[in-house]
């Protein structure tokens, strides 16, 4: 099966989404002239006065930030989703509406302005996951908000407006369009199997050894099968958990540690700050058991060829299908390889 899919153009499903994407292994040797990125070369402090994420500035509605050590959370000055709104709903034929409650917050992960996941410490990295953890149970309980994201955007090809290191917390009334895709493929494969599709795919993927990156006791890092993103990876705990907030004390060192050694191994690919979006699915906070549900983190990085070069989803992408060259074979062991060689001269 490796040499086929290693060789020939070819559809690989994702089971989690029910969606498919366009695998091109015989492309990998084009050549490239589109565009490059410039690589900063900015060194930054550990303390910017004019960054409004680091402790003791003034943001732009004014409020001033506490002197914090370690992570911080706020709600986010110019939130996408507004707590409280009037309830609407719109039916008119093909024109229809309904209105959005929910709530918005960053979440620093460090007082030191210059750090990235990937430059704290693991030690550091549990109390970011402590935060994570508390937010999700915390904003979960409100009974207008049913669901749960979390996510971070790393750097500026990401959109990312602000260097400092942070990500983001949207929870909101409605359970998004990615978020119900993975309710359902995983309702019908635990209706169907009785246990969780992660479960069943995090054993297989363990024995075949084909796309691991890294595992710990309670942890896995992989290259899914159905990776869209060229250095596409997904951190899973072992056993079947639905949300964060059932994390164990014993198991946030594992998570810790899982995102620290994918990240520092991303900056070794291309020897840069690699760029990425990454976020947690979970599930939904709306009162139901989704015992069907199994959290994972998911990273998409967008970097396709060098520190310069990065992927456009565009053309057939967009009406399509997603669409890649290298496989996800290939692109675990470059990473696996990151791993495998070390960090202490890194």
């Amino acid at each position: 099966m490796t040499d086929l899919l290693s060789t020939f153009s070819h559809i690989r499903k994702n089971m989690l989404t029910g969606e498919d994407v366009l695998v091109s292994p015989h492309r990998n040797n084009r050549p490239w002239q589109g565009q490059e990125e410039a690589l900063s070369a900015e060194k930054r402090p550990s303390y910017d006065p004019n960054c409004y994420l680091c402790p003791g500035n003034t943001r732009a509605n004014g409020d001033v930030n506490p002197a914090y050590e370690s992570v911080f959370s706020f709600k986010n000055d110019f939130a996408a989703l507004q707590e409280n709104t009037e309830a609407f709903t719109i039916d008119d034929g093909l024109f229809q509406a309904r209105s959005e409650t929910g709530i918005c917050k960053v979440i620093c992960f460090s007082s030191d302005h210059s750090k990235s996941l990937a430059e704290m410490s693991v030690t550091a990295i549990e109390q970011v996951v402590h935060l994570w953890k508390q937010e999700f149970v915390e904003l979960g309980s409100k009974d207008f908000i049913n669901y749960v994201q979390i996510f971070e955007n790393k750097g500026a090809v990401m959109g990312c407006s602000n260097p400092h290191p942070h990500g983001q917390i949207w929870s909101q009334s409605s359970v998004p369009n990615e978020v119900m895709k993975k309710d359902y493929q995983q309702r019908l494969y635990f209706q169907q199997h009785g246990k969780t599709l992660l479960t069943e795919y995090v054993s297989q993927e363990l024995t075949r050894q084909e796309r691991i990156i890294f595992e710990n006791a309670s942890f896995v890092v992989l290259t899914p099968f159905w990776a869209v993103w060229p250095f596409e990876a997904m951190i899973a705990p072992k056993k079947a958990s639905k949300d964060i907030g059932q994390l164990s004390t014993d198991e946030v060192p594992g998570f810790a540690e899982a995102i620290s050694v994918l990240t520092r191994a991303y900056d070794k690919v291309f020897n840069c700050s690699f760029p990425y979006s990454s976020g947690i699915h979970q599930a939904p906070t709306n009162g139901q058991p989704n015992e069907h549900w199994h959290w994972h983190m998911s990273f998409y990085p967008p970097l396709l060829r060098s520190a310069t070069v990065k992927k456009f989803m565009v053309g057939y992408e967009m009406f399509g299908m997603p669409q890649r060259d290298i496989t996800a074979e290939s692109a675990s062991k470059v990473i696996r390889d990151q791993v495998e060689n070390g960090f202490e001269n890194f």
